[in-house]
Formats: structure tokens, C-alpha cells, sequence
């Protein structure tokens, strides 16, 4: 992987929701895959390529904490959206006044993470779309500390700090292997009208979450 890339991110507060929680959010152990997309998405995507995770290391220990944070419980409908946009005169907004309610959230705390990954060209690439000017965009990006807008670990109220990691970079403290269980992967919009999430058997081996080789459950 000649175009990899090793990006350290760290925080106050990681939320990672377990999707088997219906009521209070619960967070996963560490960062998911997706979560980890989404973080270097917000720095530099482009419809030409796609990132993939191919590992995790886990710096801080696993830390838990219980905080409540008010949240809407609607949202506004795309049907709505499509009303309007053909001349109703619905309202296009969310009260949040009389739509606010308070949930408590397990988060994660104090949490730092490198996420080493490779992207690789999509069917939507140009011609002049190419591995090494996608590359160096990304580098200088991160080396600058730019991004399309703010990446957070899971929640947009827990913004992630992030620098470029290059040349070697230090070993997890963790030791031991540890079996996470069942975790979200990612989510499969092969086909829009049936989107699925996908899952993976997180195996953490001395702080180090290895999805190179992982499979990956639908």
C-alpha cells in the first residue's frame, strides 16, 4: 500500500452508538471502521475515491462515562422537503423547543487513536483523476490541519483533533489481546432500496484493531 496513510486523532469524548440500544445511547468499546471513514472524509473525500480502514490503534485505556444531552426527537421528512419544493407552504423546520427531550449517554472518554488507511479510484474517476494528485492532496491537508468540515468521533458535540503521522510511530500501551465482540463495519448502500448495516469480530491484539484480513458479516 504505497498511498497509505497513518492519521493520529484524539479527544475529550467519543460516542459510538451500539445499535442494539433503542433508548439511551450506549458507545462502543473503541472507534468503528465507519466512524474512522468518516473522520478522514471530513478532511478530504472526493467522489473519484474511496478510503478503507485497514487498522486501529488504540492508545488510551478503554474508559467509560455517563453524561445526558438533550437531543430532538423528529426530524424533518423528505417528503416534506419534496412539498415544498413543488410550491406548499408546509413549514420546513423542526421546533426543537417542543421536539427537545433529554437522554442519558455511556460515553467514551479521553480517547486517542491512529487510524492507518489507503484509498483506492472509483468508477467516477475522471482522467485526470489520478492515485498520486489525490495523495498529495490529502497530505497537505492533514499536514495543515485543513478539513471540509470539523471531524468528531461520533457526535458532532465531540469534535476530533487530528494530525499526519509520518515516518514511525509509537506502540499502543495496551497489552494482551481482548475479544470486543460483534461490532458495526459499515454500512452497504450497494442498493438504496435495501441498505444494511454490516458487522465484523473486533479482536483487539495488544491495542491494535486489524481490518486488512477481517470478515465482515451482512
Amino acid at each position: 500500500m504505497g498511498y497509505g496513510i497513518a492519521l493520529e486523532v484524539w479527544g475529550a469524548y467519543g460516542l459510538f452508538t451500539r445499535p442494539e440500544m433503542k433508548v439511551e445511547r450506549v458507545s462502543y468499546d473503541v472507534l468503528t471502521p465507519s466512524a474512522a471513514r468518516g473522520i478522514i472524509e471530513a478532511i478530504y473525500w472526493k467522489p473519484a475515491i474511496s478510503w478503507h480502514i485497514d487498522r486501529i490503534h488504540v492508545y488510551n485505556p478503554i474508559e467509560f462515562t455517563n453524561i445526558r444531552r438533550n437531543e430532538v426527537s423528529s426530524k424533518i421528512s423528505a417528503s416534506i422537503v419534496d412539498s415544498v419544493m413543488k410550491g406548499s407552504a408546509k413549514p420546513l423546520y423542526i421546533n426543537t423547543n417542543a421536539d427537545r427531550q433529554q437522554r442519558a449517554s455511556m460515553v467514551l472518554k479521553n480517547v486517542r487513536y491512529i487510524i492507518q488507511a489507503h484509498f483506492e479510484l472509483t468508477d467516477k474517476a475522471g482522467e485526470t483523476d489520478t492515485v498520486e494528485k489525490h495523495y498529495n492532496i490529502a497530505l497537505r491537508k492533514m499536514r495543515n490541519g485543513q478539513c471540509y468540515h470539523n471531524p468528531y468521533f461520533g457526535c458532532r458535540e465531540f469534535p476530533a483533533n487530528f494530525r499526519l503521522v509520518e515516518g514511525d510511530f509509537p506502540k499502543s500501551g495496551l497489552t494482551g489481546e481482548r475479544d470486543l465482540g460483534y461490532m458495526l463495519y459499515d454500512i452497504d448502500f450497494t442498493n438504496l432500496e435495501d441498505i444494511k448495516p454490516t458487522f465484523f469480530r473486533a479482536i483487539m491484539r495488544d491495542g491494535v484493531i486489524d481490518l486488512s484480513d477481517c470478515e465482515v458479516f451482512r
